[in-house]
């Protein structure tokens, strides 16, 4: 779903559509590793904060998912001048009052996904309603402004954690679109599929033909 597209940063678009360089906000490397594969057969290389490291951490200072995105987006492209796409992302628990959500990563002082998984099945202990969602917001700045969309991935959380795959709270989700099985237990490729992340970034590519345009 686009969102917005507003005047952003001067410069040039020269160059963009010959390199095709993408910047991912991001040092985390699962994440990066997740985006380069939904973009192996295409134009575009993607790179990370990695290959930026004076610009360091970027706060998430925001309470919505789309604000941090933008405000990571922002970030770099006014340090770099390259077309950057930054994402936020998070667990919305339908019986927590969609709850964890913005604060997914650091619902725990420890902010580690051990804590975080401890903690969910602890405020889900008893409860019969376990729906869950994982949410993707992504923004998108170019000199021709920002553009954002979102994605969303259904399902459940179980008991306890099942599968060694993926990050975050991925053993306790179940999607619904692969009954029988958690997220940490389906294979990227399947997971690429279907994920929140990548319903959100499978609207890169029309933000891209707008924002490079």
């Amino acid at each position: 779903m686009e969102c917005q597209h507003n005047g952003g940063a001067g410069g040039s678009n020269a160059g963009y559509a010959a390199s095709m360089r993408i910047i991912l906000a991001t040092s985390n490397a699962h994440k990066l590793e997740e985006v380069r594969a939904m973009f192996a057969d295409g134009p575009y290389t993607v790179v990370s904060l990695n290959e930026f490291p004076e610009i360091g951490e970027i706060p998430e200072p925001y309470d919505t998912m789309e604000a941090n995105a933008i405000h990571k987006a922002k970030t770099v492209f006014e340090h770099t001048g390259l077309p950057t796409v930054a994402d936020d992302s998070g667990i919305e628990i339908r019986a927590l009052d969609w709850a964890p959500g913005v604060y997914s990563k650091r619902w725990t002082p420890q902010g580690t996904d051990g804590a975080n998984n401890a903690k969910l099945l602890a405020e889900l202990n008893g409860k019969d309603d376990r729906m869950a969602q994982y949410r993707c917001a992504i923004a998108l700045v170019t000199s021709s402004g920002t553009l954002t969309a979102e994605g969303t991935c259904e399902g459940t959380i179980g008991t306890e954690p099942r599968g060694d795959g993926g990050f975050g709270y991925d053993p306790l989700f179940w999607p619904v679109d692969y009954p029988g099985h958690t997220m940490a237990e389906v294979s990227l490729a399947d997971k690429n599929k279907i994920s929140h992340r990548a319903r959100a970034f499978a609207h890169l590519p029309a933000l891209l033909a707008k924002g490079l345009g």
